[in-house]
C-alpha cells in the first residue's frame, strides 16, 4: 500500500526532455548509410604465396573499403576447388555445358516466335473424338541372340529384329477410347525412355517406328490433328536421346564439345555411330515411318558435315510428295518445318519449298479421293479443312518469321490465285505478323468476300481477322467501314456458338477504337442472340471474356453505367458462380482504376446491386478464403464511397450497406471503422465545439456502432472495436455513450476463450488479452467518473472481471496485468495526468487531488499489490523459481519507475524483489547489470540523490 501513498510526484514535461535523444547536427557531406553508394572497379594483379599472378577485381566505394574483398588476399576460394574438381564434378560441369547448348540452340529463334510447346494444348483440346480408335501394338519382348562374336552376325540378328516388327510380332488393339489411347501412347513414350536407359537402343528404334506408322492411319479423321501431337512427342524424345547419345561420345580428357562445334572435332567413333543410326533408319522399308524418323534425328548431321542439314532438308521435303494422303503429308510437312526451325532457321529456301510444294498440291483436298474417304466417316467438309488449320498455321508462322515484306506479299498473292482459298486465307492471318494484316484489312475482308461459302466457314476467317486487329491498329480512315462489314457477316450467323466465338473477338476491336454507342449496339446485338432457348448458358466463358474487355478499355465507371446494356448483358449470367466471378471482376476494375471517391447515384445504385450479388452468394458451404475475397471487394468500394461535407446522407449509406451485406463480418467491421471516422471528421469541421444538430449527428453514428458491434462473433474484434468506439464517444463529449461502451468490453471481458483461431490455428488467448486490458487502462485514464456511480467504478469492475477470469495454471499474466493496473493508480494519482482528450475533464480536474479520492485508490493499490505478493509466494517451487525470479524483477521495475523510494517501507519491498529475482540463480545477469547501471545513472539527477544509497542495497549475485 505505501506504493501509491507514496507514488512520485511526476513533472512529465521535464521527463520528457531528458528523455529525448542528444541531438547532433549533421553535416550532409558525410558518408550516410542511406546514400547510394557509388562503385568503381578497378583490375589488380596480386602476386600470391608461389609467385604466380591472378588477376582480381577489386570494388571500391566512394566511402569505405569493401570488407569481403579484403580478406580473400588475392585468391578466390571457389577457383580453387574448381581447379582440384574430380571426374564427378567435371560430369556435371558437362552436364551443364549440354543444357547450356540446348538452350542456346533453341534460343537460335527469338523469344517473339511462338514456340510448338503454346500450340501443343491447343490442339489436344480442340480436335477429340468419341469414335473408338485403334492401336498397332509390337509385343516387345527380347529375343536372346547368339553370343556369337562375328561382327555380321550382330547386324543380321539386329536386322532380323527389325523386319520382325513388320512381319507379324504385332496386335491391332481395337475400340480404345480417346483416354485410352492416349495412356497407350504415354505408355509407348515411356516404354521408349527405358529401353533406351537399359541400352535396348534397338527396341527403342522399334518403338518409334511403331509410333510413325499410325501417322498414316486417318480412320477417325477428326482426332489426327491431336494424334500427331501425341506421336511426334515421342519422335522428339526419341531425337533428343540419339543426339544425346552421340554427343556424349565426343567427350575427350573429360572436354565436351564446344557451342558450335565443326565436324572436324568430332571423333571417328561417334561419326561411325550416327552414320550407323542413318543407314538403320534408311532400311525402313514405308515411307512415312523412314521420313519421321530421319527428320526427328535431322540434328545429328551436324556431327557427318557443315552442309548435311542443308543437303537432307530439300530431299526430305522431296520425299513428302511420295504421300498421297494430302492431310498426312501437311502434318509431315509441319514437322519438317518444326523440325528445321530448331536446328536451322536460317536454311528458309527449305521451307520456303515446302510450302510452295503445298500449294502445287493444294487442289487435292477438293479431290475425288478425299471426298470419297469423307462420306464414308460422315465428315462434311467445313469441319475436314479446319482439320488442316493447325499445320499450315505452323508452316506459314516458320516462313513468316522475320520475313521482308515482299515475301509476304507474293505469299499472300500466290494464295489469292488459288481457287477455295479460305483455308490458306486464315491460316495467313493466323501466321503473319498482326501489323501486317492490319495495315491491309480491307484487302483481306475484299479475299473473305469472293470466298466459297461452302468451304471454310466465312465466320472462322472474320474471327481471324479480328484477333489480329486486337493487337494491331488498322488505317484509322478504314476503321468503322472494316467494323460494318465483319458485324454485317456476324450478325447473320445462325448457330449461338459460332456467332459468340465471332462476337467476343470482335467486341475488344470495339471497343478499342470507338465510343460507348457502337459498344452499346454489340452489347445489344449480343444479347439478341443468346438470349433466345436461353442459349446463353452454353456460352459463359466467351459472355464473361467479352465482359473482361469491356471493363478492361472502359474503366472510368460512371461511363460504363451509362452504357444503356450493359446491366442487361449481366442478367444474362444466370449461373450464380459464374455471376459471382463476373461480379468480381468487376469490383476488381473498379478498385484498380477508380482514383477518387465517388457519390455518382449511377455507379452507387450499380455497384450496391453487384455487390449484393456477391454476398448473397455467401452460405454454409463458402470457405473461408472466398468469403475474405469478397469482403475485401465489397470493403474495397465502401471506401471509395464519399457524399463530401453531406455527413447525413454518409451515414445513411453505411446504415444501408449494413442490412445488405450483414452476413459478412469483415464488411460489419468495416462500416463500424467508417461510421467512426465520420463521427471523428464532424469533430473536425466543428473544431471540438458540437451544435445541437452535430451533437445529434455524432450520437447517432456512435448508436450505429453500439448496435452493430453484438452482431459480430469474433470476440477480440468486438473488444477493440468496443474501446475503439468508446474512445470516438469521448472525443465527441457523448461521455454516457463512452461509458456504456466500456461497460459492454468489461463485460464481455469474461466470455474470452481459453483458445482462439489465428490464421486457421488454435492459439491461447491470454496474450491477446494482456495487450487489449494495457490499451484499455490506457484510455480508463482519461475517462471521468460517472456523478451516479461509484470513485473509479470501471476499474473496480475491470479488476472484479480480472480477479474472477479462470487463467492457465502455468500462466502469469493475471500478475502482469496488476502490474499495469499500478502503473494506471500512480498515473492517477498525479496532480496533472500525462494526457487528456480536449474538451473533456477528467479526473485530476474533477477531484482535483482531493484527499477521498487518494484513498480510494491507495485501497485499490494494498489490494492489488497483495494479490501480486500472494502470487509470488506460490511460485516458491522449485519448478517455478525462475518464473518467480522474473515476476519479482518486473515488480521491482515498477516501484523503481512509479514509487517515491525515500520512503523506508517502498526502499525496503524494492530491495527484497531484487533480492528474490536473484535468489536462486535464475536471474538474467546483463539485465540485472542493466538495471543497476541505470539506477547510478538516475542518481545523479536532480533530486534522485537517494538512488545512489539504494545501488549500494542492491547485490549482484552470481549464479554459482
Amino acid at each position: 500500500s505505501c506504493l501509491l501513498r507514496h507514488a512520485r510526484s511526476r513533472n512529465y514535461v521535464s521527463e520528457s526532455e531528458i528523455c529525448k535523444l542528444e541531438s547532433v547536427p549533421l553535416d550532409f557531406g558525410d558518408y550516410h548509410p542511406l546514400k547510394p553508394i557509388t562503385v568503381t572497379e578497378s583490375k589488380t594483379k596480386k602476386i600470391n604465396r608461389k609467385g604466380s599472378t591472378s588477376s582480381t577485381s577489386s570494388s571500391s566505394s566512394s566511402s569505405m573499403m569493401d570488407p569481403l574483398s579484403s580478406v580473400l588476399d588475392g585468391t578466390d576460394p571457389l577457383s580453387l576447388f574448381a581447379a582440384a574438381a574430380d571426374p564427378v564434378t567435371t560430369t556435371a560441369t558437362m552436364d551443364s555445358t549440354r543444357k547450356k547448348r540446348d538452350k542456346d540452340d533453341s534460343s537460335a529463334v527469338g523469344s517473339d516466335f511462338e514456340p510448338w510447346s503454346s500450340k501443343r494444348g491447343e490442339i489436344l483440346a480442340r480436335y477429340t473424338t468419341t469414335e473408338k480408335l485403334s492401336i498397332v501394338s509390337g509385343s516387345f519382348s527380347r529375343k536372346s541372340t547368339s553370343t556369337g562374336s562375328a561382327v555380321s552376325e550382330k547386324v543380321r540378328t539386329r536386322l532380323e529384329e527389325l523386319d520382325d516388327l513388320e512381319e507379324g510380332s504385332q496386335k491391332e488393339l481395337l475400340n480404345l477410347t480417346q483416354q485410352d489411347y492416349t495412356n497407350r501412347i504415354e505408355e509407348l513414350n515411356q516404354s521408349l525412355k527405358d529401353a533406351w536407359s537399359s541400352d535396348q537402343k534397338v527396341k527403342a528404334l522399334k518403338i518409334v517406328i511403331q509410333c510413325s506408322k499410325l501417322l498414316s492411319d486417318t480412320t477417325v479423321i477428326q482426332f489426327y490433328p491431336s494424334k500427331f501431337v501425341l506421336i511426334t512427342d515421342i519422335l522428339d524424345t526419341f531425337g533428343k536421346l540419339v543426339y544425346e547419345r552421340i554427343l556424349s561420345m565426343c567427350v575427350e580428357n573429360r572436354v565436351s564439345l564446344p557451342d558450335n562445334f565443326s565436324p572436324e572435332s568430332v571423333n571417328d567413333t561417334a561419326k561411325e555411330t550416327c552414320l550407323n543410326w542413318f543407314f538403320k533408319i534408311a532400311s525402313i522399308r514405308e515411307l512415312i515411318p523412314r521420313f519421321y524418323v530421319e527428320a526427328a534425328i535431322l540434328k545429328c548431321n551436324k556431327f557427318l558435315s557443315k552442309t548435311g542439314i542443308s543437303e537432307c532438308l530439300p530431299r526430305l521435303t522431296s520425299m513428302i510428295r511420295g504421300i498421297g494422303d494430302p492431310l498426312v503429308a501437311v502434318y509431315a510437312r509441319a514437322y519438317l518445318c518444326r523440325v528445321g526451325m530448331e536446328v536451322a532457321p536460317q536454311l528458309k529456301e527449305s521451307l520456303n519449298k515446302n510450302f510452295f510444294d503445298f500449294l502445287l498440291t493444294f487442289k487435292q483436298i477438293h479431290g475425288d479421293t478425299v471426298q470419297n474417304q469423307l462420306v464414308v466417316q460422315g465428315v462434311e467438309i467445313p469441319l475436314y479443312l479446319t482439320l488442316y488449320s493447325p499445320a499450315i498455321d505452323w508452316i506459314l508462322q516458320c516462313i513468316a518469321y522475320r520475313a521482308p515484306e515482299v515475301l509476304l506479299t507474293e505469299m499472300m498473292e500466290r494464295c489469292k490465285k488459288l481457287g477455295n482459298n479460305a483455308l490458306l486465307l486464315n491460316s495467313v492471318m493466323s501466321a503473319f505478323r498482326a501489323e501486317f494484316i492490319a495495315a491491309r484489312s480491307m484487302d483481306f475482308i475484299g479475299m473473305i468476300k469472293e470466298c466459297d461459302e461452302s468451304g471454310f466457314p466465312k465466320h472462322l476467317l472474320f474471327r481471324s481477322l479480328g484477333l489480329n486487329l486486337a493487337l494491331a491498329d488498322p488505317p484509322e480512315n478504314d476503321r468503322l467501314q472494316i467494323l460494318n462489314e465483319a458485324w454485317k457477316v456476324i450478325t447473320k450467323l445462325k448457330n449461338p456458338q459460332d456467332y459468340i466465338n465471332c462476337a467476343e473477338v470482335w467486341v475488344e476491336y470495339t471497343c478499342r477504337h470507338f465510343t460507348k454507342r457502337e459498344v452499346n449496339t454489340v452489347l445489344a446485338d449480343v444479347i439478341k442472340h443468346m438470349t433466345p432457348d436461353r442459349v446463353f448458358e452454353d456460352a459463359y466463358p466467351q459472355l464473361q471474356s467479352i465482359i473482361q474487355k469491356v471493363i478492361t478499355y472502359i474503366y472510368d465507371f460512371s461511363l460504363l453505367f451509362s452504357v444503356e446494356k450493359f446491366l442487361p448483358f449481366l442478367d444474362m449470367f444466370q449461373k450464380e458462380s459464374v455471376r459471382v466471378e463476373v461480379c468480381k471482376c468487376i469490383m476488381e476494375s473498379f478498385i484498380k482504376h477508380q482514383q477518387e471517391s465517388t457519390k455518382d447515384p449511377v455507379i452507387l445504385n450499380a455497384l450496391l446491386h453487384i455487390c449484393k450479388t456477391m454476398h448473397d452468394s455467401v452460405n454454409a458451404l463458402t470457405l473461408e478464403d472466398e468469403k475474405r475475397t469478397l469482403a475485401a471487394l465489397i470493403n474495397g468500394f465502401i471506401k471509395m464511397v464519399s457524399f463530401g461535407r453531406d455527413f447525413e446522407q454518409q451515414l445513411s449509406f453505411y446504415v444501408e450497406a449494413r442490412s445488405m451485406f450483414c452476413n459478412l463480418e469483415p464488411v460489419l467491421v468495416q462500416l463500424i471503422h467508417s461510421v467512426n471516422q465520420l463521427a471523428m471528421e464532424t469533430r473536425k469541421v466543428m473544431k471540438g465545439n458540437h451544435s445541437r444538430k452535430t451533437a445529434a449527428f455524432v450520437r447517432a453514428c456512435v448508436a450505429f456502432c453500439f448496435i452493430t458491434i453484438p452482431s459480430l462473433s469474433s470476440i477480440f474484434t468486438c473488444l477493440n472495436l468496443y474501446l475503439h468506439s468508446g474512445q470516438v464517444a469521448l472525443a465527441n463529449q457523448c461521455l454516457s455513450q463512452a461509458d456504456a461502451f466500456f461497460k459492454a468490453a468489461v463485460s464481455l471481458v469474461p466470455e474470452v476463450p481459453k483458445m482462439i483461431s489465428v490464421d486457421g490455428k488454435m492459439r491461447p488467448s491470454d496474450a491477446f488479452l494482456l495487450e487489449f486490458l494495457c490499451n484499455f487502462f490506457s484510455t480508463l485514464l482519461v475517462v471521468p467518473d460517472h456523478p451516479e456511480q461509484g470513485v473509479l467504478f470501471l476499474v473496480r469492475g475491470l479488476l472484479n472481471v480480472i480477479q474472477d477470469y479462470t487463467w492457465e495454471d502455468n500462466s502469469d499474466d493475471k500478475v502482469r496485468i496488476y502490474t499495469n493496473v499500478l502503473h494506471l493508480l500512480s498515473a492517477m494519482t498525479q496532480e496533472a495526468y500525462i494526457y487528456h482528450v480536449d474538451k473533456v475533464d477528467s479526473n485530476d480536474t474533477l477531484y482535483g487531488g482531493d484527499s477521498k479520492f487518494l484513498a480510494e485508490i491507495n485501497k485499490l493499490c494494498e489490494t492489488v499489490i497483495a494479490q501480486i505478493l500472494d502470487h509470488l509466494k506460490t511460485l516458491g517451487k522449485e519448478e517455478t523459481l525462475k518464473r518467480q525470479s522474473q515476476l519479482a524483477l518486473c515488480f521491482f521495475n515498477t516501484i523503481l519507475a512509479h514509487g517515491d523510494l525515500r520512503n523506508n517501507k517502498l526502499n525496503q519491498l524494492a530491495v527484497n524483489l531484487w533480492n528474490l529475482a536473484q535468489k536462486h540463480g535464475f536471474a538474467d545477469t546483463k539485465t540485472t547489470v542493466n538495471t543497476l547501471e541505470y539506477i547510478k545513472r538516475r542518481s545523479k539527477q536532480p533530486e534522485m540523490s537517494h538512488f545512489t544509497d539504494l545501488a549500494l542495497r542492491l547485490p549482484l549475485q552470481s549464479r554459482t
